[in-house]
């Protein structure tokens, strides 16, 4: 079995939908969930979503290693640690210190560091990392409040974060296939190799010749090149019939183009942030009553910004992206607990994480692919069986909040 570690909600969604992909059959544990009984023999990987991204490096640590031994336990003889596609890290980590601890746990020699991400735009060319036809420096990471990505060259974003040596395998080597990418990763002596991928061939060349690893890294593009045994399985069943709705935190250029996109012809509200920092439960129980009194049928959106202006760093004192945050798993909590909900988009990265632990939920069970990096998924939630669906901000098409609900029908 292979066991994923990813270090945010999001993230561990978007691996599983690649793993699912390529003919695993998945299921996400969140953060300390238990791997249910029945479901260590009918699935061939499991991730554990975490929240480590921007956390302090020795809880990180201490978190991915607790992951890891669970993994072991439930049965993983292979490990994937997965980080954002746009390697979201500071000089002093995540990434490397969570890296260094789990090859040393696992007693990995060698590596391979592999963030590229094609279908998304995401590619490293001679160890460069581009986000659509832009240096990673050039691209809106640059101005990220936690994790400013000033630079591109993955490797010297690398070598800061760990004592060890990076090295850097070309494109010229990785398209000539595996067996050769092969020989060229065991003649180096660095325990890290970033290697370049420009598309989906690369990733299967590079899961080819590190099919005997006991530990990859990247993000989730590297899982196309990972095959699964393409068993089948259980179908993946939607649950009942009901309303759904969209709770949207991010405000990336991705996401205001999809709130824009479903304002055309269903109801958006947008989250008032003086009233939350004054009584976030009100404004959670009157946001929640609006959905429930939209026609049934129309998927209501709840944002945190319509448009760019709409965006608050600070309310009062205190940062926006937290008001927002405890509204939107307020108002989860309230339309899930109404009975009446029973399917959820969540937008965003730390708005997914808020979500998902105020529902409850333990494990997600993987199903049918909306976008690359973007699925739904059954939960449990207090009882309640819903479908979720957990996105990252800049993933998905513009139509991705209106066209969701096709695949549950």
């Amino acid at each position: 079995m292979l066991g994923a570690i990813a270090d945010d909600f999001t993230g561990a969604t978007d691996l599983a939908t690649m793993l699912r992909r390529s003919g695993h059959r998945v299921a996400v544990v969140i953060e300390d969930g238990a791997l249910p009984a029945g479901d260590g023999g009918a699935v061939d990987a499991v991730v554990v979503a975490l929240k480590t991204r921007t956390a302090p490096v020795a809880e990180a640590v201490r978190a991915s290693i607790g992951a890891l031994g669970r993994l072991r336990a439930w049965g993983a003889d292979r490990c994937y640690l997965k980080y954002c596609s746009t390697f979201d890290s500071t000089d002093t980590g995540n990434i490397g210190p969570v890296l260094d601890a789990l090859a040393d746990a696992l007693d990995a020699e060698r590596v391979v560091v592999v963030p590229s991400l094609p279908a998304n735009g995401r590619t490293v060319y001679h160890g460069h990392l581009f986000v659509g036809p832009d240096l990673l420096e050039n691209s809106s990471m640059r101005k990220h409040p936690l994790t400013p990505m000033t630079r591109s060259r993955v490797a010297e974003l690398l070598r800061p974060q760990t004592a060890h040596e990076v090295a850097e395998v070309p494109w010229e080597t990785v398209r000539l296939g595996g067996e050769a990418l092969r020989s060229a990763l065991a003649g180096t002596s660095a325990r890290y190799a970033v290697v370049d991928a420009i598309e989906d061939a690369d990733l299967l060349a590079i899961g080819a010749a590190t099919a005997d690893d006991v530990l990859v890294s990247g993000g989730s593009g590297l899982a196309l090149g990972i095959p699964g045994p393409r068993r089948g399985g259980a179908p993946w069943v939607a649950p009942p019939p009901g309303r759904g709705a969209v709770l949207c935190g991010s405000v990336s250029r991705t996401s205001l183009a999809q709130v824009a996109h479903a304002a055309l012809d269903r109801p958006v509200r947008r989250i008032d942030l003086d009233a939350a920092l004054a009584d976030p439960g009100a404004e959670a129980a009157a946001i929640a009553d609006w959905v429930l009194t939209r026609p049934p049928d129309t998927a209501p959106v709840v944002c945190a910004a319509r448009e760019r202006a709409d965006v608050r760093a600070e309310v009062g004192g205190t940062p926006g992206a937290v008001l927002v945050e405890a509204v939107l798993a307020d108002v989860a909590a309230r339309l899930v607990s109404s009975g009446q909900v029973t399917a959820l988009v969540v937008a965003g990265g730390e708005t997914s994480g808020a979500v998902v632990r105020a529902l409850g939920v333990g494990v997600l069970h993987i199903g049918p692919e909306l976008a690359p990096g973007v699925c739904w998924a059954t939960a449990d939630a207090h009882g309640r069986g819903i479908a979720i669906a957990l996105k990252s901000g800049n993933f998905g098409g513009t139509d991705l909040f209106t066209r969701a609900w096709e695949a549950l029908r």
